[in-house]
């Protein structure tokens, strides 16, 4: 039997992927740099708009808006190009990362905010105590305005769905991302 095939339909969809046995998956900030950098490219070659990010230890989450050109196609991409990459640069050979990737379509607003605040969340989660504006591998920063992203963010797209008014939508989102927040549906 084989698997389903991914929801690919337009919109916005959570991405997760994990390392393999949940190993970590960058090493240091090159590491994830050049995720970021991959992550740009792929990006512009589907026509992918990026929302939120959060680069963990061993995994990521991305908030995509995604259009005709799906989904798929692009995560093999990102996550074998980026794989191929963190081998030749640390001398290893075999699977980096885990499972295929998980995606969830995001088909309300609501759900589409929660998303946003998970992800931007999860350095919490993971045990971080520091303000998420500290995190420097999350979006969070970038959203409210105080540094620039690590990857193109479409911080105008997210945005309007916390006010129609920049300053008042930025304070907005600052106030939903510190209420707590629950794990997505799998």
């Amino acid at each position: 039997m084989g698997r389903a095939l991914r929801n690919q339909a337009p919109g916005y969809h959570h991405v997760v992927t994990r390392g393999n046995n949940k190993r970590n998956i960058y090493v240091d900030d090159v590491d994830r740099t050049l995720f970021c950098w991959r992550v740009t490219r792929v990006a512009r070659k589907n026509g992918w708009r990026i929302l939120a990010y959060v680069l963990m230890r061993n995994h990521y989450h991305l908030l995509l808006g995604i259009g005709d050109a799906g989904l798929s196609d692009g995560m093999q991409n990102l996550n074998h190009g980026y794989a191929m990459a963190f081998n030749a640069r640390h001398g290893r050979i075999n699977h980096l990362l885990g499972k295929r990737f998980w995606n969830r379509h995001l088909v309300t607003e609501a759900s589409l905010k929660a998303a946003a605040r998970y992800i931007v969340q999860n350095p919490i989660r993971a045990g971080g105590n520091m303000p998420l504006e500290d995190y420097r591998w999350s979006s969070y920063a970038a959203t409210t305005g105080l540094e620039f992203p690590s990857m193109p963010l479409a911080r105008d797209e997210l945005l309007p769905f916390f006010g129609a008014e920049p300053e008042r939508a930025i304070e907005a989102y600052k106030a939903f991302c510190l209420e707590p927040s629950h794990a997505p549906r799998t």
